[in-house]
């Protein structure tokens, strides 16, 4: 019975130790994609002040690679600045907000779609309300959202990915319940519709 118990303590020390040891390698991914965000954001406004002709154009043709860091989720009620990096695979999201391959970005007028994990970098999408404000931040301009629907659906629920043309509409998933652990049932979305181009 002592040999169980300690193979049992050594067992969940493993886990723990695993646990923590990805937690600090996602902490470490997302901090240095921020830094790149945030260094990409800077030096494309220092470059040069953009007519809104050149921001449309630019809008027009915006389209990153997979695994690129392309800009900024600014989210004020949570006092929070995530990285936002073009695609959702597992390393992706490992490195911050996922922006969906295959969406649009701002000023591209159809869906934009961004996805996290609800334990890293969306922990506390639930505290957000309808009237909060979504900023996304690019290289060519910050695009603000106000938050106008909140809804739980099945994670293999694809209907929220469509086509909304011409219609600009911004997307946020992540996997709910909040608090579920392991592979959670269910997807926490949210829709917030553009206020002001910059």
């Amino acid at each position: 019975m002592k040999k169980l118990s300690i193979l049992l303590v050594m067992i969940g020390l493993i886990f723990i130790s695993f646990g923590g040891y990805e937690l600090v390698k996602t902490n470490e991914a997302q901090k240095n994609s921020l830094a790149e965000a945030e260094a990409l954001l800077t030096n494309e406004t220092s470059a040069h002040q953009k007519s809104s002709t050149t921001v449309v154009e630019t809008a027009k043709t915006y389209s990153p690679s997979t695994g690129d860091t392309v800009g900024i989720l600014h989210i004020p009620r949570l006092d929070a600045d995530l990285p936002i990096v073009e695609g959702t695979d597992e390393d992706d999201l490992a490195k911050g907000v996922g922006h969906y391959k295959g969406t649009a970005y701002p000023l591209q007028k159809d869906q934009i779609v961004l996805s996290g994990h609800r334990d890293t970098v969306f922990r506390r999408m639930g505290e957000l309300v309808i009237g909060d404000i979504l900023t996304v931040k690019l290289p060519y301009g910050d695009f603000s959202y106000e938050i106008v629907d909140t809804k739980v659906v099945d994670a293999d629920d694809r209907t929220v990915i469509k086509s909304t043309a011409p219609k600009e509409v911004l997307t946020v998933t992540t996997c709910y319940p909040f608090s579920y652990i392991g592979n959670a049932p269910d997807r926490y979305i949210i829709t917030a519709l553009p206020i002001e181009h910059k």
